[in-house]
């Protein structure tokens, strides 16, 4: 793992959405496009958040160090949330910010999308080396955050459907094994 380059994980994290990209431009996304396409974005955003959260519970289980590649999965997850949110304001709203604050307040699932997004900027803002300098001790704390963003986002992803898709359970799922992993009693595991 020390021969690849962390860029490979940007570049890697660029695939979904050159993937998205081209579906859109070949008009491949289905009967309502702009849901498909903000859907996706917020997915992918979830799975790199949980492969974030993957790094640590790989290292302590499999002796598997990604940690090297953490901040880029992290930040590419942050860079999904975004588009996700960019599109929803954009393409669902018509950047009518009035109506979009009302719905953000009126929906619980937005208002818990928002809350994670939040989370996650004030992450992303963080994660520099300078942050770290700056922040300290400080700074451990405040990424812990993580662990309440990465909850926040499969719930708005779970109460965006009227009926719950079983692969956002799944997700919520490998959330709690990977939550559960880091419980004290759970740390010294190790599989030979």
């Amino acid at each position: 793992m020390r021969r690849i380059p962390v860029a490979a994980v940007w570049l890697a994290g660029a695939v979904p959405f050159a993937v998205l990209l081209w579906d859109t431009l070949q008009g491949q996304l289905g009967v309502d496009p702009i849901r498909d396409i903000e859907h996706r974005l917020g997915r992918t955003a979830v799975y790199l958040l949980l492969a974030t959260l993957a790094v640590t519970p790989l290292l302590r289980l499999f002796r598997v160090n990604l940690v090297r590649f953490r901040r880029a999965l992290g930040l590419l997850s942050f860079s999904y949330a975004v588009l996700h949110l960019l599109a929803w304001a954009v393409l669902d709203m018509g950047l009518l910010w009035g109506q979009a604050l009302r719905d953000i307040v009126k929906r619980p699932y937005l208002t818990i999308g928002m809350a994670a997004w939040l989370i996650l900027a004030i992450l992303a803002t963080t994660s520099s080396n300078r942050a770290i300098r700056a922040l300290g001790p400080r700074w451990k704390a405040l990424h812990r955050l993580v662990y309440l963003a990465a909850p926040l986002a499969i719930l708005h992803w779970l109460m965006a459907y009227k009926i719950w898709p079983s692969w956002a359970l799944w997700m919520g799922l490998a959330l709690a094994i990977l939550l559960a992993l880091r419980l004290p009693g759970l740390r010294k595991l190790r599989v030979r």
